[in-house]
């Protein structure tokens, strides 16, 4: 049984600018033929395009919409093709929609990561920065880099022309038993950037508290992650839109 959560949070330098969170994230549970298939997608709206916002919002939309989809196929590879299938089907619904707003597509970059996780072994996909942390047979690790530009605070997103060609993808064998993909308003917190690695302070009481959820705490396990994305501790470290979703297998 997989437990998921996800919530976003708003920045504070977002706040006092007037604002709004330009971070979409999902985490939730799908079936393919009575197996289960968790889905976890992120996508943070550059704040120097017109409609960040709107495009992370297609991307993690879009993107669920895909994967229901494809659990109507009696099988289902879980390779580096499902991955560019998501993403394509992302930059197809971008472009579509700067078409109707007649804006340039990249009015609404965005970053996406993606991470898909069945019986046959875990997917993740990344391009732009945000990290991937997954539980797996040495523990945890940050499965992909984040990805940054040739400048100080620029990345890559997902409209972008070469954007396929920048798309990193890994598969993991089974025995992933917990995953987290954020935005880059958590990677201090999240990450020991100078190592490269998950900062495990920061994961272990949240996959510690995802396992022992009850009938009564599941239904408030969103709301309670997101008062933690916006509470003072965070924030006094952060002041960019947070969002974090998480699947863990319950043991």
């Amino acid at each position: 049984m997989w437990e998921c959560a996800s919530a976003v949070s708003i920045g504070t330098a977002h706040t006092e600018r007037g604002g709004r969170c330009e971070d979409r994230c999902s985490s939730q549970v799908f079936d393919q033929a009575g197996s289960p298939w968790v889905a976890l997608f992120v996508s943070d709206g550059a704040g120097s395009a017109e409609c960040g916002e709107q495009g992370a919002d297609i991307a993690v939309r879009t993107a669920n919409e895909t994967v229901a989809q494809l659990m109507e196929l009696a099988e289902l590879p879980l390779d580096e093709s499902l991955a560019l299938q998501i993403v394509n089907e992302i930059r197809q619904a971008i472009s579509q929609a700067a078409d109707q707003s007649q804006l340039p597509i990249r009015a609404y970059s965005c970053t996406f990561l993606g991470a898909l996780t069945s019986s046959a072994g875990t997917l993740v996909f990344q391009i732009g920065d945000g990290g991937i942390v997954l539980d797996g047979q040495h523990g945890l690790e940050l499965a992909i880099e984040p990805m940054n530009g040739h400048y100080a605070n620029e990345t890559l997103f997902i409209c972008q022309k070469d954007a396929i060609e920048k798309l990193a993808v890994r598969v993991y064998p089974a025995g992933v038993t917990a995953l987290a993909l954020f935005s880059d308003g958590l990677q201090h917190l999240a990450l020991d950037m100078a190592k490269r690695e998950p900062h495990g302070p920061f994961f272990e009481p949240i996959f510690r508290k995802m396992q022992f959820l009850t009938d009564v705490s599941r239904p408030q396990i969103g709301a309670a992650l997101e008062g933690f994305l916006g509470s003072s501790r965070i924030n006094e470290r952060t002041d960019d839109d947070k969002s974090l979703a998480i699947a863990v297998l319950r043991v």
